[in-house]
């Protein structure tokens, strides 16, 4: 059985299915064989692991046989995919009332044979892709990708907006701005985290002062504010008595 859409194929003891995740960032396409954990079906599997770049050894954690012949696909893997990276899974998570194969039993034995290990459930989509994210690092970098891989910083259109915006705006103003408050709170914040503020993007800070009523002023008038500067210890040959507070 062949199914028409061209990204899945079902045949005897096989699966083929494409998808593509985001690792740091960016996207990977990964090409999925799924082979039968049949033994009847070793052949199938030894013609196609010789090409894996990553294997998934996945087992029923609600039946103990299908744990403990791991260690058969694990010597077919070793003779004719020898140093291909290997993750242990545990499928049906949400049967875990059903159990049979104990976490700590699993995860002991992937320590054993040097393989990350997880526990999965389709059915709740937890940790499905976090499995397949992981073999696609691991696999990175026994080709020595890590280098190149290394993520780029990339903003996001938020974080493009926010930097537009506080790049010419003084923190204290933005209040003014006639925005949302949930917006206006999260470009404060993005100010602060950034350290975009007046003093480091202009040089100097700015105040909105009120104009006074008359005089045909504007009502909001924004001023350049003196500098404040601490006070400072009177000169050595200053007398206390000839200064004068103002």
């Amino acid at each position: 059985m062949t199914w028409a859409s061209g990204t899945a194929v079902c045949q005897t003891g096989i699966d083929y299915k494409t998808t593509t995740i985001l690792l740091d960032g960016r996207r990977v396409k990964l090409e999925l064989w799924d082979t039968s954990g049949q033994g009847r079906f070793c052949t199938i599997f030894r013609s196609y692991s010789r090409g894996a770049q990553g294997i998934l050894l996945v087992y029923d954690i609600t039946n103990r046989w299908s744990f403990d012949g791991i260690d058969r696909w694990i010597k077919e893997i070793d003779e004719h995919a020898p140093g291909v990276p290997r993750i242990l899974v545990g499928n049906r998570l949400h049967l875990a009332f059903k159990r049979q194969v104990p976490t700590e039993q699993a995860r002991a034995y992937a320590e054993k044979n040097c393989m990350t290990f997880f526990e999965v459930s389709p059915l709740c989509n937890f940790n499905v892709i976090e499995s397949f994210t992981e073999l696609s690092r691991i696999v990175l970098m026994r080709h020595g990708m890590e280098k190149i891989w290394r993520p780029n910083r990339v903003f996001s259109l938020q974080d493009l907006c926010c930097r537009a915006i506080v790049s010419c705006t003084p923190v204290h103003l933005i209040d003014k701005l006639p925005l949302p408050v949930t917006i206006k709170s999260h470009l404060k914040s993005f100010s602060m985290a950034n350290g975009m503020n007046a003093v480091m993007m202009h040089g100097r800070s700015y105040s909105l002062a009120t104009g006074a009523g008359g005089g045909g002023s504007k009502g909001n008038s924004l001023k350049r504010s003196k500098s404040i500067r601490p006070p400072q210890s009177p000169p050595q040959n200053c007398s206390r008595s000839n200064c004068k507070i103002s």
